[in-house]
């Protein structure tokens, strides 16, 4: 039987409401949103594969009355995101169910200034072990959507020279890199994160501007295990 919980959101003040059998937002999340830089003059702001919305809870607590639209596909997970929203207070943020591979007819003529994804990992081929739990499995794999698709849509709804930020597994790194410059994204900054100093990368974040040039910035790598706190950490 499945239990729903209200966990804090590390260090925002937040309560987030999460349920035990579903894929539960990790510091994969609140590193993305640390990473991501609201510009002044940038105001609406999407968060594709919103989850049960972390990203969208810490960027309107870090930068204020945001105008943040959340698009997560699961219903069930949707609904949790409400719930925080409302337990919250927050009136900035809109979640919308819906398919990211739709976003273009939901949005029709807007245009948002920042997009943040944290998206399925990884592909599927054949040999592929996918979680049989299917909320956990279309979380992690891209069974519903696959990296292409995601960058295309993006395409599709970001302002000229507006900035896309995505924090993915380390394995899909070329994939990445690739797929923004199939679809005239520049590449702007870079982290790698580390569980430790002894260990390879595991993950990365990037920055890259629609329309843009490259001109890329690699940051010192995330060493997790030296953090008690994440909040700021790529102000210090």
């Amino acid at each position: 039987m499945s239990s729903i919980s209200i966990n804090d959101l590390f260090d925002y003040g937040y309560y987030i409401y999460q349920n035990d059998d579903y894929f539960k937002f990790s510091i994969d999340s609140v590193l993305l949103a640390e990473f991501v830089k609201i510009r002044k003059g940038s105001n609406k702001i999407l968060d594709l594969c919103s989850g049960n919305a972390p990203i969208p809870m810490i960027l309107q607590k870090k930068y204020g009355e945001l105008d943040i639209t959340g698009v997560e596909l699961q219903k069930e997970i949707y609904d949790l995101a409400k719930k925080s929203i409302e337990y919250n207070k927050i009136s900035s943020i809109t979640m919308i169910n819906e398919d990211v591979k739709n976003i273009k007819k939901t949005f029709k003529n807007t245009k948002f200034d920042v997009v943040v994804c944290n998206p399925p990992y990884f592909k599927i081929d054949e040999g592929t072990m996918v979680n049989d739990n299917e909320i956990k499995a279309i979380a992690r794999h891209e069974l519903m959507l696959s990296l292409n698709d995601l960058i295309f849509s993006t395409s599709k709804v970001i302002q000229n020279q507006g900035y896309f930020y995505m924090i993915h597994h380390i394995t899909r790194f070329a994939d990445v890199i690739n797929i923004l410059k199939k679809y005239n994204f520049g590449i702007k900054r870079l982290v790698f994160i580390h569980d430790d100093k002894c260990e390879k990368a595991t993950l990365f974040l990037v920055e890259a501007m629609f329309n843009g040039k490259d001109y890329v910035n690699v940051l010192p790598p995330v060493f997790v295990n030296e953090y008690s706190s994440f909040k700021n950490i790529f102000e210090r």
